[in-house]
């Protein structure tokens, strides 16, 4: 079987910035209480006119541009949310349509904050089955939506946006730039991060997910690299959920990727779910912190106690 690469990537945010002295304007809390727990100072905000099909259009759009790549050339669109607001139609085809795409298959996956990993792994095995040979991938999420306003302890985390890849087939005899996925989940303790009710309202049991991400994934992200055949000490980047720094730090030490370049953009960015780690990741690239052909550890881990993780080639 072929296999595939990511070809290009492109990210969006909206413009509104909400600081944590805004924040504390909101709620009792403080930019010294927000940064000593969570690493944040800032996250970006989307309108009431800005729905999350929109930001991923436009996270979309740079990949495809950055790719060479016309909007009719994608076979299949998979887009990562949790946080659409209806059923149908679904987010992937809210965003072909927007871009004016003529009939690829559109699908929306929900696997929260592990979404684009699963997103990217469903991609990768869809080309190599034969079911496409070019797909855009979108991990998008409108967090601030599902935001409780009034609660510290969670609305101090979440941001908006998006982030996009397309992923082609490799040419024959090319070696595959998407590496096998290792995922899972733990469904007994699904409970501990939420988006229920009417209307829906994110929710979590910090320190449950503290002490699972701190115990459970830096031997899980080992095993990532793995199956991609190298060890931490090869890895140029890793770019895991951007959830909370004092997650993220921890995990990447225990990983032992010395020689890697660490994604922080939690910082600027907050929690955005789905769109994190392309968003994360993009930056990256645009940055000039990682080259083309470098190996990096894209690792994705939270709702449901879900994870998913690939070694890829950067672009």
């Amino acid at each position: 079987m072929i296999g595939s690469r990511i070809a290009a990537v492109g990210h969006y945010q909206p413009a509104r910035v909400l600081t944590n002295e805004d924040l504390a304007g909101m709620v009792d809390t403080s930019d010294a209480w927000i940064t000593s727990r969570v690493g944040i100072r800032t996250r970006h905000i989307a309108g009431p006119d800005e729905p999350v099909d929109e930001l991923a259009a436009h996270a979309a759009a740079k990949a495809l541009a950055a790719a060479g790549r016309t909007p009719a050339e994608i076979d299949l669109v998979l887009v990562a949310t949790s946080t659409a607001i209806d059923r149908s139609p679904n987010m992937a085809a809210r965003v072909a349509a927007r871009l004016g795409m003529p009939g690829p298959a559109v699908m929306d996956l929900n696997v929260v904050c592990a979404g684009f990993t699963h997103a990217l792994a469903t991609a990768d095995h869809t080309v190599r089955a034969g079911g496409a040979s070019r797909v855009l991938v979108v991990g998008a999420d409108k967090m601030s939506d599902v935001a409780d306003w009034t609660d510290r302890s969670t609305c101090v985390l979440v941001g908006d946006g998006a982030g996009a890849a397309v992923v082609e087939a490799c040419a024959p005899g090319e070696e595959a730039g998407i590496g096998p996925v290792l995922w899972g989940s733990v469904p007994e303790m699904a409970h501990a991060v939420r988006i229920e009710g009417t209307p829906p309202r994110f929710a979590q049991e910090g320190q449950s997910v503290y002490r699972w991400a701190a115990t459970r994934l830096p031997v899980i992200a080992r095993q990532a690299c793995e199956k991609a055949g190298l060890v931490p000490e090869d890895l140029a980047g890793v770019v895991l959920h951007q959830a909370n720094l004092r997650i993220i730090e921890p995990l990447a030490r225990r990983l032992g990727a010395v020689n890697a370049v660490v994604a922080r953009d939690v910082t600027d960015s907050g929690n955005t779910s789905a769109a994190s780690i392309p968003l994360a990741f993009s930056k990256l690239l645009e940055q000039g912190a990682l080259s083309t052909g470098d190996p990096v550890l894209l690792f994705g881990f939270g709702g449901n106690l879900s994870y998913a993780g690939q070694v890829v080639r950067c672009p």
